[in-house]
């Protein structure tokens, strides 16, 4: 791992703790469906971090990154079902789900933010003095 960027480290972080819980899941419990649901969706928030960061415009930029929140909104879901459906117990719950959920804050954050500074700049990127 080599990524500069905090949101990159932390999604590749949880990304690599997803495939931990994937095969645990896969091992101990046999369950196949929502395993796979929630790595599908919890390895690709990282993998779009990664791709917004070549973004080819502001645009692009924030689209990847709505993504890659909406995947971490996904994921929380299927956490919060292999929880209540007790696949996963209490405590791995907890760290797992308060994780999600500060990546999911960031996420929106930045594409919040985002969206806020673009509307200071035209097409071109020059400021635009309101």
């Amino acid at each position: 791992m080599t990524q500069d960027n905090p949101i990159e480290q932390r999604t590749y972080k949880f990304a690599l703790r997803i495939i931990k819980a994937y095969k645990y899941l896969m091992r101990h419990h046999s369950e196949f469906v929502l395993s796979k649901q929630v790595l599908r969706s919890g390895t690709s928030i990282g993998a779009l971090v990664r791709e917004a960061k070549f973004a080819q415009s502001r645009a692009d930029f924030v689209n990847k990154m709505s993504v890659a929140l909406k995947e971490a909104n996904e994921t929380l879901y299927w956490i919060e079902l292999l929880h209540d459906s007790e696949y996963i117990d209490d405590k791995t719950f907890e760290s797992i789900h308060i994780e999600a959920n500060e990546i999911t804050s960031i996420l929106a954050t930045i594409v919040k933010s985002t969206k806020e500074n673009s509307e200071k700049y035209d097409k071109k990127g020059n400021f635009l003095n309101s």
